[in-house]
């Protein structure tokens, strides 16, 4: 009809079919085996900071390659990678519903590009035993969040330690006043 009468329009509308087709080839469709995970990523509980103490669940994984972590230390057992938004390295950590084998506590040394959220990689030494273990699901508690002094509260000590000194300090002296502002009655 309409197009078939005109070179310039058949051209105009195999183009836009050509685009339409190259854009929609790009769009990624979630699988719904993932909705729960991304909600549960999405939440404003899932991204803020755990609290030392907090059980959560997390998804292990592990990796085997590399020689030096985030923080600089050589790789070796017992260290694990993890968002620094959630766990900071230095954090410590208590891995459990892995097995007998993997269960234990580990430092968060290292961090990596696909670990986000949720997600723990747990380094082994044995890359066939890395691929053999796969991915899982885990319950996670903090022990203690990050190693900077400055992010932790102070303890009684150092609180009465800190009110010891300013008691020696004594009072804070008043400014001396100058002479010329000293009246005197003549």
């Amino acid at each position: 009809m309409i197009l078939s009468r005109s070179a310039g329009r058949k051209v105009f509308a195999t183009a836009v079919a050509v685009l339409g087709f190259a854009f929609l080839f790009e769009v990624t469709v979630f699988d719904s085996r993932h909705v729960p995970a991304l909600a549960e990523l999405t939440t404003p509980a899932a991204a803020a900071r755990p609290e030392a103490g907090s059980q959560l669940r997390f998804t292990a994984t592990f990796y085997c390659k590399g020689t030096t972590t985030a923080s600089g230390v050589n790789v070796r057992n017992g260290i694990a990678a993890a968002d620094p938004a959630l766990l900071p390295i230095g954090s410590v950590i208590r891995i459990d519903d892995l097995g007998e084998k993997y269960d234990g506590i580990y430092t968060v040394m290292d961090t990596g590009p696909k670990v986000q959220g949720r997600h723990v990689d747990v380094y082994l030494w044995s890359c066939n035993e890395a691929l053999q273990m796969g991915r899982r699901p885990m319950k996670l508690t903090v022990l203690r969040l990050g190693w900077n002094p400055q992010a932790s509260k102070p303890h009684l000590v150092d609180r009465l330690f800190r009110a010891r000194e300013q008691k020696r300090a004594g009072p804070a002296q008043a400014p001396a006043v100058p002479a010329r502002a000293v009246m005197t009655d003549r």
